[in-house]
């Protein structure tokens, strides 16, 4: 039987100040406060920009044992380079910090864009270059140049251990057995993304684990979800569990309804 863990896709927004963070909850509090009552937080900072190991390692000691973040893999790779000739890129992305949540290193969620089309040759040799343990990343880590300073970079991990991805893509033309074969080869989670119908939403298992990013139940990044909603995704967690560890991930930020709605779908499969 897996973990199912649930939590949010970042956790700073002003919108949430005096709504889920209580008023007068100071800023650098946020964080801790989100993590007291979620199992887990995906980084999304890290999409945007390349973060420093200062801040990863703030983040490990801001949040309890038990905790777990995932992070959000770089848009240079996954938009700008679009999956090509991105070893130095990738090398980059593993110096900037991530071996520094240690034990609380999650999966690496890479994110596609709409119109970046299946290409089984690509997807391969992309899938082929992610480290699986964080010594192999720690290794691809030492190939970064100076977009991340010799000072800035951490290129060793404080142990062995799995290190797991997950894959979230958004054109149709990835639905298909050749696309999820070649995940399941690769032991790549195929995001389940329930975005209101705007992208296709598969619910193909392909590794050792599930992870589900919720982007709003009617309405992109801006709906909640009602109770019936949740205790069916509840239901499919459960399920999904049976046979691996699931990360659930509440993106429908836009308003305020992803933390609310972490915690309800935690209320409802237990911590």
């Amino acid at each position: 039987m897996g973990r199912i863990r649930v939590g949010i896709s970042g956790w700073t927004y002003a919108g949430w100040r005096g709504d889920f963070y209580p008023r007068g909850l100071v800023q650098r509090r946020e964080l801790a406060y989100a993590a007291e009552r979620l199992t887990s937080i995906e980084v999304n900072g890290s999409f945007y920009s390349l973060q420093r190991p200062t801040s990863y390692a703030a983040w490990r000691d801001q949040t309890p044992d038990d905790f777990v973040f995932a992070v959000k893999g770089g848009r240079y790779i996954t938009h700008l380079k679009r999956l090509r000739d991105v070893d130095t890129a990738l090398a980059n992305f593993l110096a900037s910090g991530v071996l520094a949540l240690g034990p609380k290193l999650g999966p690496l969620l890479w994110q596609l864009p709409e119109r970046l089309a299946f290409d089984a040759a690509l997807v391969d040799d992309f899938l082929s270059l992610l480290p699986r343990t964080t010594t192999e990343a720690a290794a691809l880590a030492a190939g970064h140049d100076d977009k991340v300073p010799e000072d800035r970079a951490l290129t060793v991990a404080d142990a062995e251990r799995p290190l797991r991805h997950a894959l979230e893509f958004r054109s149709e033309t990835w639905c298909t057995e050749e696309a999820f074969d070649l995940l399941r080869r690769h032991g790549v989670a195929c995001v389940v993304a329930d975005t209101a119908r705007r992208f296709p939403m598969p619910e193909q298992v392909t590794a050792d684990h599930v992870y589900v990013r919720l982007h709003g139940d009617t309405e992109l990044y801006a709906s909640g979800y009602s109770p019936a909603a949740l205790d069916r995704w509840a239901e499919k967690c459960r399920g999904w569990a049976e046979h691996g560890d699931v990360y659930v991930y509440f993106d429908n930020d836009a308003k305020g309804y992803a933390p609310h709605d972490a915690v309800a779908l935690i209320d409802r499969v237990g911590r």
